[in-house]
Parts: structure tokens; C-alpha cells; sequence
């Protein structure tokens, strides 16, 4: 088993008074290069966005991007033809495929939004692009790993073009699982969102993460009521 722990305070950081952005990964002005991607994930920002601002109309291609509001909402448009409102407790996803252009608004002209956008490279190029929203209601459960991303268009949560596996976990403190692989071969990247939490034998804090790779399971300890995404990735991009 291969680890590399990422502290919350070690991200590339960049405040453009309108946002304020933490970078997992090599993006915009910050660049590491020990730090450009985990397998075919890319991208992860945690993003703050103030009222009434946003990211204006931009194209993107052969990419899926996923994005999780933590607190807020986010108005979305799209030359799909998609308007729409991503709120706590909902997950968006875009295939850009053969390309598309997005705006992304915080839609609240008095409160803060705070999201993950996560990029991943597809493993399939220049497919038709499309859009994909739901309730995590429909999934979620209080100390139990619950799937929010697949592969797979007729299972729980939303689908992309990966052989990836996203869960979530909402946990009391004490709360114990063990996570098992969902593919030979891929690693994990996991952030803790909230709380703390114990696993390879080390303790991660608010907004800290570990990349893990050559495991085929885990133990994971919530040392307090804890918050988690766990995103299970191939490690070829």
C-alpha cells in the first residue's frame, strides 16, 4: 500500500476577492509538480464564491466534472440548454465530451457558496456531452458509506464515463467500516469534508486528504462526528 497524505493547509491557495479557492491539484496560477493529478483524477478545487459572482461562460471538452455544493447555491447554464440550481445535498454531473460552454453563478445575493469541483478524465473522447443532477436524499445514510458517482447509468448516484466510484459518509463519532476496492488496480483519494478521521493509521482533520493506492481494502475510524468523500479512481489516465 502506497500513501501520500495531503494536509488542508498545504493546497495551492488563490484569493481573487470574489473567490476563494484551495487547489488539491496543479490549476489556474498554481502549479506543483508533484501535484498535477492522482490516476485520472485532476481536479480538486474548494471553491468560496461570494453573492451575485461567478466563473462567466467558458468552454471545456473530454472531461467529466463533477460538482458537490457543501453550503450555498450554485446556478448553472449551459449550451445544452440546462438552467439550473445545484444546492446542498445535490451532486451535478457534465460529460463535456466533444465540447460544451458553462457558466457557474453563486445564485444567493446574500450568502457565501462553498462547492468541490472535481475533474476527471474520461475514458471514452469527443461522446455527445450531457448533464446529470440529483438529490442525495435518495442515497444518503447516517453511518453507512452511501454511493454517489458510478460508472454504471442504472445504479445509485449519477454516472460518468470512468470506471469510477465516488461515496460519501455522514458518521458519529466512533462510527467504523472497512472500504473495499470497487476495481483492481485503482487508488483512492479521500477528504475528510468535516471532522476527523483515522485511517492507515493516521489522523486526518477538516479538509485534510490521503491518496492510496496498491490496497484492496481499508480501515476507516470517525475519531468525531465526521464528513467524508471518497473518490475510488483508476490510476492509468
Amino acid at each position: 500500500m502506497q500513501t501520500q497524505v495531503i494536509r488542508a493547509e498545504s493546497r495551492g491557495k488563490a484569493d481573487y476577492g470574489w473567490l476563494k479557492a484551495n487547489y488539491s491539484f496543479s490549476f489556474a496560477n498554481y502549479y506543483n509538480p508533484e501535484r498535477t493529478h492522482f490516476g485520472v483524477l485532476r481536479v480538486l478545487n474548494d471553491d468560496v464564491i461570494a453573492p451575485s459572482t461567478g466563473f462567466d461562460t467558458h468552454p471545456h471538452d473530454n472531461m467529466e466534472i463533477i460538482t458537490i455544493p457543501l453550503s450555498g447555491r450554485l446556478m448553472h447554464k449551459d449550451s445544452m440548454g440546462h438552467t439550473s440550481f445545484i444546492e446542498n445535498g445535490e451532486v451535478q454531473v457534465m460529460s463535456a465530451g466533444k465540447g460544451i460552454f458553462h457558466s457557474e453563478y453563486n445564485g444567493s445575493d446574500s450568502d457565501e457558496l462553498n462547492l468541490f469541483q472535481v475533474w476527471l478524465f474520461p475514458n471514452k473522447k469527443n461522446v455527445e456531452p450531457r448533464y446529470q443532477q440529483i438529490s442525495l436524499s435518495t442515497v444518503e445514510k447516517r453511518n453507512e458509506l452511501y454511493q454517489v458517482l458510478s460508472p454504471n447509468d442504472n445504479d445509485e448516484g449519477v454516472w460518468i464515463h470512468q470506471d469510477a466510484w465516488f461515496s460519501m459518509a455522514k458518521a458519529d463519532a466512533g462510527w467504523e467500516t472497512i472500504y473495499k476496492s470497487k476495481k483492481a488496480g485503482n487508488g483512492i483519494y479521500l477528504m475528510v469534508i468535516e471532522g476527523e478521521l483515522e485511517v492507515a493509521d493516521t489522523l486526518l482533520n477538516k479538509r485534510d486528504a490521503i491518496a492510496i493506492s496498491d490496497f484492496s481494502e481499508l480501515k476507516l475510524k470517525a475519531i468525531s462526528d465526521a464528513y467524508i468523500l471518497i473518490m475510488d479512481v483508476p490510476m492509468n489516465n
